[in-house]
């Protein structure tokens, strides 16, 4: 069990900077997710990690161990990628051992390993079976359990449910979580879905550009983002975002949008009153945006109007595509509201959750 360290990692490829100064720690026995759109430099991290990429400049340590010209075999870790890359003509069995019998690990030792992975994953039934007798699930748990067997220092897994169709993706990351918590082990996963970085990590690491963005617990990249791009990569359906401006009044602090006004929160007005008649960023998730009749109560309301555009019934709640004059953004309401295309309503904000961002820097002002 380690640690995972990266000092100050650079990576380049010619002239594209795919990792820029890269400084985190991952904890011993962390499940840590890397996660941001495509190529934001998120697998090239793990690879480096993992040696299949040479960083070109920095360090990187796994436990007190600098690992910069360590061959990958003697990293004492496992890697799981999105393709199984299973031996066909071997059964379960012998995908699982085959790595530990390359090390000449004795045999009785190779049976135990395989025997109890295979306990864990659940495939005890599938062991003589070849990979093309297996669904795309088993397929991966197998990938997964010839990662076990080698009982790493830290697992290094790339996207390993893509290929997964979404019900048995939703099984497969319940499994791994539960999977983590069984070996006690550090866990570091790569994705670009959100979701699974939410559902699974219990610390998130948001990506874009090559730059790390935040570092964070799910709950708090939520509710405390550093900057637009994570308060809008972070959560589903994203956040909605408007261009207001900030103004003083008799009754305190509003923003306004033009078509819209709302006032901000006693709590949150003593640091915006410094931005007086100043363009912001205002953010707001969908979740807080409520239907009057079906708002949960003890919130701090405020009602707009707005015309409903699209809706999409989810069967527990409504997604109602809304239109402000020119302003579009996305509402989650209670399925019980009333709402048809080219309807005018009010909806509520829920301004206790509201987040705002500095229009140059899109730094968060409410730190």
């Amino acid at each position: 069990m380690a640690e995972v360290r990266f000092e100050h990692v650079t990576k380049r490829f010619g002239e594209t900077i795919a990792v820029n100064d890269l400084n985190l720690t991952i904890p011993d026995k962390e499940f840590l997710v890397l996660v941001g759109p495509s190529g934001c430099g998120k697998s090239t991290a793990l690879r480096l990690i993992s040696g299949l990429e040479e960083p070109t400049s920095g360090k990187i340590y796994i436990g007190e161990r600098l690992v910069n010209d360590v061959a990958p075999k003697d990293r004492d870790i496992a890697m799981v990628f999105q393709s199984y890359a299973l031996y066909p003509h071997m059964s379960v069995h012998d995908n699982m051992a085959f790595g530990l019998s390359l090390r000449k690990t004795p045999k009785p030792e190779i049976q135990r390993r395989v025997r109890e992975a295979a306990r864990v994953l659940g495939i005890e039934e599938l062991l003589k079976r070849k990979p093309r007798q297996l669904s795309g699930g088993q397929r991966q748990r197998v990938a997964l359990g010839r990662a076990i067997v080698r009982e790493p220092a830290a697992f290094l897994l790339d996207e390993p449910l893509s290929n997964l169709d979404a019900k048995l993706r939703v099984q497969t990351r319940a499994e791994l979580s539960k999977l983590h918590q069984r070996l006690g082990t550090t866990f570091i996963y790569v994705t670009h879905d959100q979701v699974e970085a939410m559902t699974m990590a219990t610390v998130i690491a948001v990506m874009n550009k090559g730059l790390l963005q935040q570092v964070g617990k799910p709950q708090d990249l939520y509710e405390r983002p550093d900057n637009v791009f994570v308060a809008g990569f972070i959560g589903s359906p994203a956040m909605n975002f408007f261009d207001v401006t900030v103004r003083g009044g008799q009754d305190g602090v509003y923003l306004d949008a033009g078509t819209f006004q709302v006032p901000v929160p006693k709590e949150k007005a003593g640091i915006l009153d410094k931005y007086l008649d100043k363009k912001i960023v205002f953010g707001i998730r969908p979740e807080d945006i409520h239907s009057p009749e079906y708002m949960a109560p003890g919130i701090i309301a405020t009602s707009i109007r707005a015309k409903v555009d699209v809706t999409e019934l989810m069967g527990n709640e409504f997604f109602l595509h809304m239109l402000s004059d020119d302003k579009s953004f996305l509402a989650r309401v209670d399925a019980r509201t009333p709402a048809r295309p080219g309807q005018e309503i009010e909806l509520v904000f829920n301004m206790g959750n509201m987040q705002a961002f500095d229009v140059e820097t899109q730094k968060t002002m409410l730190s």
